[in-house]
Parts: C-alpha cells; sequence; structure tokens
C-alpha cells in the first residue's frame, strides 16, 4: 500500500467538495463502513481506515461529473492529497462499466462486488416495515435481485462479477454485505439525521 494515508478527516472533507447531495452522502457513509466491516472481517484490520476511505470517496465525481465517473476522479483525488493506491483502488470500481482499470487488490474486488449490492440492499430495505438491514435475510435480497425492473439502476451483472472476482458464491456475498451494513446502519442514520 501506498505511504500516503489520506485520514478519515481529511476525506470527509474532499467528499463534501464535490458532494451536497444527501443521498449520495448517505450512499458514501455506507460503503464506508461496508469497507471497515470487510476489512475487519477479511484480516486486514491494520488497513481498515484506508478501506474506508475507498468506500467513502469512491463516487466522489459522481455528482458533479457523472458523464466523467471514475475519470474526473484522479484529479480530484490528487488535488485533495490521496495517494495513487486511493486513486486506483476508486477507479477500479469503474472497471469495464467507464474504464479499464481492473481489481487487483482484494480491497479493490470487495468495494467492485460491494457498491452496487449495497445500493440493492438499501433499496430493499426501505420498503420493508422496520426500513432497516437489521432483520433482513439473504431470501428476501435474491427474491428482489431477480426483480430487475427493481432498483434498476443498481446492476446485477456487476454484482455477480464482483463476487466471481472474489471468488464467492452469490449468497456467500450478499449475507457478508448485509451483515457489514447491518455494523454501520445506526451510525450513518444518526449522522444523516443531524446533517439534514
Amino acid at each position: 500500500m501506498d505511504n500516503m494515508i489520506l485520514s478519515r478527516a481529511a476525506a470527509w472533507e474532499l467528499l463534501n467538495k464535490y458532494n451536497k447531495d444527501p443521498f449520495h452522502l448517505q450512499h458514501a457513509l455506507t460503503v464506508e463502513g461496508v469497507m471497515k466491516w470487510y476489512a475487519r472481517e477479511l484480516g486486514y484490520g491494520g488497513e481498515e481506515e484506508f478501506w474506508g476511505n475507498a468506500g467513502l470517496l469512491h463516487d466522489i465525481d459522481f455528482e458533479e461529473f457523472p458523464n466523467e465517473h471514475c475519470l474526473k476522479a484522479p484529479e480530484l483525488l490528487r488535488a485533495g492529497g490521496a495517494g495513487e493506491d486511493l486513486i486506483h483502488a476508486v477507479c477500479s470500481h469503474g472497471y469495464e462499466l467507464t474504464n479499464d482499470i481492473k481489481p487487483e487488490h482484494t480491497m479493490e474486488k470487495v468495494l467492485y462486488a460491494s457498491d452496487e449490492l449495497t445500493g440493492l440492499i438499501w433499496a430493499v430495505a426501505i420498503i420493508r416495515p422496520s426500513k432497516s438491514v437489521q432483520d433482513m435475510e439473504v431470501k428476501s435480497v435474491k427474491k428482489k435481485f431477480r426483480t430487475l425492473n427493481f432498483a434498476a439502476g443498481c446492476s446485477r451483472e456487476v454484482i455477480e462479477k464482483g463476487a466471481v472476482m472474489l471468488g464467492w458464491e452469490l449468497d456467500a456475498l450478499i449475507e457478508k454485505t448485509i451483515l457489514a451494513m447491518r455494523s454501520c446502519e445506526a451510525g450513518v442514520n444518526a449522522f444523516m439525521e443531524k446533517y439534514q
């Protein structure tokens, strides 16, 4: 990993420079929490903040530059003091969608696999009586996964390719990502309530 480690405070400040929409900020915080959970779960606890920052900043260019997603990011991240490893990680989640930067490190594969999936899981959560992932089961997500007009913006192909990259069954990826979202849901919700 690169020696230039961006602090979490600097990463948050950088995100907010280009992102104002509460939906985008909530997604960034969710993916940050998911990535931190995966870092701990997969034995990369020493890199938890780095994994978290990759999740936090993965869509840094999407709000202002939607047609240059993952293409404008390197410029914005370099200007904010990010190292090349973080830039590669962020850009690799656009692999075969907007660029040809392949996810190589386990962290990059997790980001690629879980980004779209967090969106799908969140969409399932908000139509549930609890509005939460705390009581969600894999079968609920799988049912909506097969309903292609539900949360149509969440690419099933990317989620499936991400599971293959990691060498996991789709159900295992969904189960782990639900657990990861459970770990950060309360904190994200509390922050968004204060933010709005």
